[in-house]
């Protein structure tokens, strides 16, 4: 089994900060891409930002310049920092990775954390 913790969500006044963080555990080999999707409410849940395993990253072009994603290997976990927030930057905050879960077999899934809420107040 694989689980996703997401931890870093809350509130914070327009043009505040806040950093974001999920680990992965549980039977893992290699974790591919890892990514931020928000989801605000009565809209479609979508991509924030991504970064592959050797750190090439890509940005909503809303969020460009302001946030910045991040990962450590070794922990099998990611990170969002978020400066300049604005009050559409609210929503609840998933992470996603692709992880392979076996040594033998390379094949790989898609796993989601739980959500946190990012509420940005005006």
């Amino acid at each position: 089994q694989v689980q996703l913790v997401e931890s870093g969500g809350g509130l914070v006044q327009a043009g505040g900060s806040l950093r974001l963080s999920c680990a992965a555990s549980g039977s893992i080999f290699s974790i591919n891409v890892m990514g931020w999707y928000r989801q605000a409410p009565g809209q479609q849940r979508e991509v924030v930002a991504s970064i592959t395993s050797g750190g090439v990253t890509n940005y909503a072009d809303s969020v460009k310049g302001r946030f910045t994603i991040s990962r450590d290997n070794a922990k099998n976990t990611e990170y969002l920092q978020m400066n300049s927030l604005k009050p559409e930057d609210t929503g609840v905050y998933y992470c996603n990775a692709e992880i392979r879960t076996s040594r033998f077999l390379p094949l790989t899934a898609n796993y989601w954390g739980q959500g946190t809420q990012v509420t940005v107040s005006s």
